[in-house]
């Protein structure tokens, strides 16, 4: 799913933002409360000293200077909470209640250890504590204000984010209009006069589009030349194979009886050699087919259509163009077989596939398409008295990869005991109805 850089960014930025915000609130509070008791505990460690000085040199025991700070002699006296801390063995403690009180304790030992006295000095904060009633009185406003500043926040991260994404935006519709235009204009972004790294982002990336462009229109002409200077010669060669493909093994043909001369030398076409030369024009053609296919099939949308119809089209024109005998034929394939590829493509992989089997089997080797397990498997039988020939086989295995991986098809190779297989798996094969 597509999602803009913007988006992301403000969210960062907001993100960014609560948190410094979450995290200063709680120190500030953090803050209050501490530096509140330690002023407590700052008082109460004065009066302990003043008590403590008098005591030394009057011998008696003087009360605290402040009224909100009280001296117990002993730990009965003591509020109950207050006592509860101290037989618990807490000499100095902070006691708050649920009914509102809050205690600061102290304990002090006056004189020795043999004849001295333990004293008690308890704070009762409650009343002069300010964080709290600070929080209580203008804890509205404050949230009103925390809340305002961090809309302001939210407002700048956003104006920030517009503002810094702008560039990137505007570069994108740039390039999403160049893409959608027909290759050969030239390309200019606005972006390409900053000084910057979406300055630099943008010359290269104009470069880099006029560079692919001129790569396109090489590779257009490229194609449509070669295959016109390719077709157009092996088009006469095939036509003046056909026209002599009537010369017996011993006969001759002169050029002086066709209007042709030739200084006087005999032009001999042996019928075996004519029929190796014939069979290498045709791997010519079916090669350039392939190649300009494969050059193509990106262009090519795969639709759905039927392989065995489309085996049985091939078989036809395979007997019809190399005179096979048909008796040597076995099917074994379902009344349909819907994939889904690219028909052209396919047409020429089973066409090199069954071709290359009658080549290297011979006219009368045994040819079997056999349909399991969501693969098309080709066999065909070699004969021992069969001549060896040279096809460029390797070459032609190299091609039909490529065919079956254009179409995210599979093809294998498997050399069985009187012949060869090929097992070609389609892409995605409907279950059996």
């Amino acid at each position: 799913m597509f999602r803009s850089i913007r988006h992301g960014l403000f969210a960062a930025l907001a993100g960014f933002t609560l948190l410094i915000c979450v995290c200063y609130t709680v120190l500030a509070v953090v803050i209050s409360y501490v530096t509140e008791d330690m002023l407590v505990d700052r008082l109460l460690a004065r009066e302990a000293d003043g008590v403590a000085m008098h005591y030394r040199q009057h011998g008696d025991i003087k009360p605290p200077d402040l009224t909100l700070i009280r001296l117990y002699r002993s730990m009965a006296a003591l509020p109950d909470v207050v006592e509860e801390a101290v037989m618990a063995g807490r000499e100095r403690a902070e006691i708050a209640t649920d009914t509102g009180q809050h205690y600061h304790l102290r304990t002090l030992d006056l004189g020795t250890s043999s004849s001295g006295q333990r004293v008690y000095l308890v704070a009762e904060v409650g009343p002069v504590l300010v964080v709290a009633k600070l929080f209580q009185e203008v804890g509205g406003f404050l949230t009103a204000v925390a809340l305002g500043l961090l809309a302001v926040a939210l407002l700048l991260a956003y104006l920030l984010s517009r503002r810094l994404v702008a560039p990137l935006q505007v570069l994108a519709r740039e390039v999403r209009a160049v893409s959608l235009a027909a290759p050969g204009a030239a390309i200019r972004f606005s972006a390409s006069g900053r000084r910057d790294e979406i300055g630099y982002l943008a010359d290269r990336l104009g470069a880099t589009i006029d560079d692919l462009h001129a790569a396109l229109r090489r590779e257009h002409d490229f194609t449509r030349d070669v295959g016109h200077e390719l077709r157009t010669p092996l088009t006469v060669m095939h036509n003046v194979l056909a026209r002599g493909g009537d010369i017996d093994g011993g006969a001759t043909a002169t050029a002086a009886g066709a209007g042709v001369t030739a200084a006087g030398a005999n032009a001999v076409l042996v019928r075996a050699d004519a029929e190796q030369l014939r069979a290498g024009v045709a791997e010519m053609r079916g090669t350039v087919d392939v190649l300009f296919a494969l050059a193509r099939a990106e262009h090519i949308a795969a639709t759905p259509f039927d392989l065995r119809a489309l085996a049985e089209e091939r078989l036809l024109r395979l007997i019809e163009d190399e005179g096979w005998d048909a008796e040597g034929l076995a099917l074994s394939l379902p009344d349909r077989l819907p994939v889904t590829g690219n028909r052209h493509l396919c047409s020429l992989l089973l066409d090199n596939c069954l071709r290359n089997a009658v080549f290297h089997g011979g006219a009368h080797c045994r040819l079997q398409l056999e349909f399991s397990a969501g693969a098309l498997a080709i066999t065909n039988t070699v004969a021992l008295q069969h001549p060896a020939a040279v096809q460029g086989f390797r070459h032609g295995q190299h091609l039909l990869r490529r065919i079956a991986a254009a179409m995210q098809w599979q093809i294998a190779f498997d050399a069985v005991d009187d012949g060869y297989r090929v097992t070609i798996t389609p892409a995605a094969t409907p279950r059996d109805q």
